[in-house]
């Protein structure tokens, strides 16, 4: 099935007999054939805790169930599309930076504060970015969006990556996740991300990184 990148803002999707695709609210453009849309709070083959993961962390937007046969033409808002090929590996993406994806993966919510201890919690607090990450595992392709762009940084043992947290879009491999600040308490009081937050990044693995700062 897969995705296919018509231009940097609009992916072409093939929908099969006996196959299935899931995408969120609104990203279907055009489709030609005999193809269904429906709501499904479900979110693929990730079954009720992955639902209720959602709705702790107010994700809980219904994705839509893409089924038949023909082709449907995928986009959101005007934003940059990158397309990710999973070989088994597990992806962790923000909920609302989905556009859609393979039904052949399973999906599941993962915390971030786990990995990331107290300093995982003032992500969520201070930098407005959710405290649960979906992840997408298996084998099958995702749609991503991003602001201006996304660039793909290798995570190497030697070598971790520091990110944003706003700039923050998908990791994936076998990499740990840890935030720190550069400020002290007094200072954090009132921010934002930015240069006083920083995402630790190590282990091995990739980490997609947006051109701007700016929320979906």
């Amino acid at each position: 099935m897969g995705f296919r990148e018509i231009n940097s803002k609009m992916i072409e999707a093939t929908v099969a007999p006996g196959q299935r695709l899931f995408s969120q609210r609104g990203a279907m453009l055009a489709y030609q054939g005999e193809v269904s849309f429906t709501p499904n709070l479900r979110g693929g083959q990730g079954g009720v805790m992955s639902m209720i993961g959602r709705r702790v962390a107010n994700e809980d937007t219904p994705l839509m169930t893409v089924e038949g046969s023909g082709t449907v033409l995928f986009g959101h808002g005007g934003h940059h599309i990158q397309v990710i090929h999973l070989s088994g590996d597990t992806l962790y993406v923000e909920a609302e930076r989905l556009l859609a994806f393979e039904g052949t993966l399973e999906q599941g919510t993962v915390f971030l504060g786990a990995q990331g201890g107290v300093m995982g919690m003032v992500r969520g607090q201070v930098s407005g970015q959710g405290l649960f990450t979906t992840t997408l595992r298996g084998h099958g392709a995702v749609a991503v969006m991003a602001h201006g762009g996304v660039i793909e940084v290798p995570i190497t043992p030697q070598r971790p990556v520091h990110v944003d947290p706003q700039a923050y879009v998908a990791h994936h491999g076998d990499v740990r996740n840890k935030l720190s600040t550069a400020l002290g308490w007094r200072d954090m009081v009132g921010r934002g991300s930015g240069e006083a937050f920083q995402l630790e990044l190590s282990g091995s693995g990739a980490v997609y990184v947006q051109a701007s700062e700016e929320k979906l």
